[in-house]
């Protein structure tokens, strides 16, 4: 799919220049093996709107969707199966691998940048303080997570960097989405299998949908859903 060639290359080229050597390595294959439906939705909100517009258009804004959401993931990752508890062996030995502890120390600083690399991109943007109140609730859920053990919310990242992604690409065209429009792309998020494809995802209905979806009345606030109250 060419729209998502297009997200990871531009993604890739926002972390170009981070090093050393080994560790934008480590950064660039995380994008390597991700799914760039994030970035491609921005895209595909944005065209839905005005489908003449180019990629060059949207292409910081659906990159840093898509920096976001990696890194935020990976992230979600290390907290949900932190690999520094396991021990040695599977038996009594509780002592740490180094190696994998290493490796996890990497990955927490690999999240960090994609994450910082990800607002800097948007930092400018309409979708500004969308992408902080995603970060923001995804570090309550977390909180919520670890104390309850909700599976549930493990997909609510999706459905908050899809409406991230929903904002990215209509501002970029001077819409702010509607809200139909996001609750349809948090639906989209919202799957028992992970996060889907973009070739899976953006069939010819999808983006019907998101045209006519794109032509209701515009909401002017720019937050993500907030999170549940504890209990």
């Amino acid at each position: 799919m060419e729209e998502a060639s297009q997200v990871r290359r531009a993604a890739r080229e926002a972390v170009r220049d981070v090093g050393p050597e080994r560790f934008g390595d480590a950064v660039g294959t995380v994008l390597d093996d991700g799914s760039m439906t994030p970035g491609v939705l921005a895209i595909a909100c944005a065209r839905a709107i005005d489908e003449s517009v180019a990629f060059d258009t949207v292409a910081e804004r659906a990159a840093g969707t898509q920096l976001i959401y990696e890194g935020l993931r990976l992230t979600r990752e290390l907290a949900t199966d932190p690999p520094w508890e396991g021990a040695v062996g599977g038996g009594a030995d509780t002592t740490f691998d180094p190696d994998i502890e290493t490796g996890a120390n990497v990955d927490v600083l690999v999240a960090d940048v994609l994450v910082a690399r990800g607002f800097h991109l948007l930092a400018r943007t309409e979708a500004a303080g969308t992408a902080v109140e995603t970060v923001r609730s995804f570090g309550r859920d977390q909180t919520r997570r670890r104390s309850t053990a909700e599976t549930a919310l493990d997909t609510s990242l999706e459905a908050d960097v899809f409406e991230l992604a929903a904002v990215a690409g209509t501002t970029a065209v001077g819409a702010p989405p509607s809200t139909e429009c996001r609750e349809f792309v948090a639906a989209l998020a919202r799957t028992d299998d992970g996060l889907p494809a973009p070739e899976t995802v953006f069939g010819p209905s999808v983006r019907e949908s998101l045209r006519t979806f794109s032509a209701a009345p515009a909401v002017s606030g720019e937050g993500v859903r907030p999170s549940a109250p504890d209990s």
